[in-house]
């Protein structure tokens, strides 16, 4: 009877690993519309297209670091200021500690923001925000709201000087601004919302952030690692009519450290090869930079799994 008993046991083992094999991977994104939630909308189909593995996008109230360091997803993106500061228990952190559980996996692509007005405001640079109604609060997505600090800074503008309108989230405040209840709203340049507030307002316009000297160090002092970068008008760019500066800052794709090395393996190598499949979902993704994806970050190390394929492709050590 032995035998068999060894025979069932390997059995049940076997259909363990088939269930894990089979294991949908969670990729925990902001809400729907948003922009890390079309970044992961694009991740999702190279997974399963590519990689040969089970995806699905879960979008959220907020960013998705709590998700992945507790284990209950494995994906997830954020900005890079927002996962430092996560990581690291500081700013909008403090007091939860440091998180040793977080795990880069690539640098995707900028997020570029502006505040928008309608095509006929009145309103013409970020300075004549002065006494507006503009969004404030963000609860559940503070990056969002030092987004927005960061932004109204470059004028020499702060919180005091606008008429705030209390907002949950970013999706809430483009939804006032639709609603008429704001005089601008700010959005990452390409998301799928602001083409549908566009539509549904019959128009908007991208107020330029200034981009000397003193401005840079002011948005960085609310978005540390923003930088000004100009974008040119374009039919995928609701609002831009004109070369027009934003403020960037850059969107990674991590994960906990104890997931798999070969899956982490198998993401990192579908992302890399596979900018158009990625771009046919996002159109943001034409920026991705498959050479830039190890690029190195304060308080953040690399998967196991990513930095074995970065080695393959000659893109390790991670460059500033």
């Amino acid at each position: 009877m032995r035998p068999v008993k060894i025979a069932s046991i390997l059995a049940a083992v076997g259909m363990l690993a088939g269930v894990a094999q089979a294991q949908t991977l969670s990729i925990v994104t902001t809400q729907a519309g948003s922009f890390t939630n079309s970044v992961g909308s694009a991740v999702a189909k190279v997974i399963v297209e590519h990689a040969g593995l089970r995806a699905t996008v879960s979008p959220q109230q907020s960013h998705g670091q709590e998700w992945v360091n507790d284990g209950s997803a494995e994906l997830s993106l954020a900005t890079i200021s927002d996962l430092q500061m996560y990581v690291t228990g500081t700013v909008d952190y403090a007091g939860k500690g440091e998180k040793k559980n977080i795990r880069l996996i690539s640098r995707m692509i900028p997020i570029r923001t502006v505040f928008y007005v309608r095509t006929d405001s009145p309103v013409k640079s970020i300075a004549d925000l002065k006494g507006k109604r503009v969004s404030v609060g963000y609860g559940a997505q503070k990056s969002v709201y030092r987004v927005a600090l960061g932004q109204l800074a470059t004028a020499g503008l702060s919180e005091k000087d606008v008429e705030g309108v209390p907002a949950r989230n970013i999706i809430a405040a483009a939804n006032d601004f639709a609603a008429g209840k704001t005089d601008a709203f700010v959005f990452a340049l390409g998301s799928g919302k602001v083409k549908q507030v566009a539509a549904s307002v019959g128009g908007i316009r991208a107020l330029e952030v200034p981009s000397d000297a003193k401005a840079v160090a002011q948005m960085r002092k609310f978005v540390p690692g923003s930088y000004p970068e100009m974008v040119k008008p374009s039919k995928t760019l609701d609002g831009v009519i004109v070369p027009t500066t934003t403020l960037a800052y850059d969107v990674v794709l991590f994960t906990r450290a104890n997931m798999s090395d070969d899956v982490i393996y198998k993401i990192t190598k579908a992302v890399h090869d596979n900018k158009k499949d990625m771009a046919a979902v996002f159109r943001a993704m034409n920026g991705f930079q498959p050479d830039r994806m190890s690029k190195k970050f304060d308080y953040l190390s690399y998967h196991p799994g990513a930095e074995k394929f970065f080695k393959e492709k000659n893109l390790w050590p991670p460059k500033e």
